[in-house]
């Protein structure tokens, strides 16, 4: 087995964990900045709308680390489910296909990726979480390249 799938499966088991821990991050970090100014007061209004506060901008790192480690979880989920007899790539090792009715697995994987990485993108930019935005836009759409590169026993 390889090396990267012990590091999926591992983080696929405790994943959830470090997922829980970072959105209790970023909940405490909204109770702290929440009586605090959330838009600067000065300055031309487009720069304050898109220049977010200190206190705004320390909820949006947190928001951006909460969201990477479930974007890394949910690839984690993908590869470990489809190790058990999809996926044939040399560092899972061969698991023997189990799975016949997994055909369309790798695509609704792929297409799940995107369609989770432009929703949570667009409720970002809604927030004006611009971190969090860039998080979405690089991790899961490459992500989902990645996983919809990998060779399956039925292509």
């Amino acid at each position: 087995m390889g090396l990267l799938m012990l590091f999926f499966g591992l983080f696929f088991m405790g994943g959830w964990a470090a997922a829980v821990a970072a959105l209790v991050h970023a909940v405490l970090a909204l109770v702290r900045i929440w009586p605090r100014d959330w838009v600067r007061r000065r300055g031309h209004p487009a720069v304050r709308l898109m220049a977010p506060t200190p206190a705004y901008l320390r909820l949006d790192v947190a928001l951006a680390v909460l969201a990477f480690l479930i974007d890394l979880w949910l690839v984690s989920v993908a590869i470990v489910f489809g190790s058990d007899g999809i996926f044939t790539e040399d560092w899972m090792g061969y698991p023997g296909m189990t799975d016949p009715s997994g055909q369309g697995y790798q695509a609704g994987v792929v297409s799940a990726l995107h369609t989770t990485a432009w929703w949570t993108f667009g409720i970002a930019v809604l927030c004006r979480c611009w971190i969090t935005a860039g998080v979405q836009v690089c991790v899961l759409p490459l992500a989902a390249w990645w996983i919809g590169s990998f060779d399956t026993y039925y292509t």
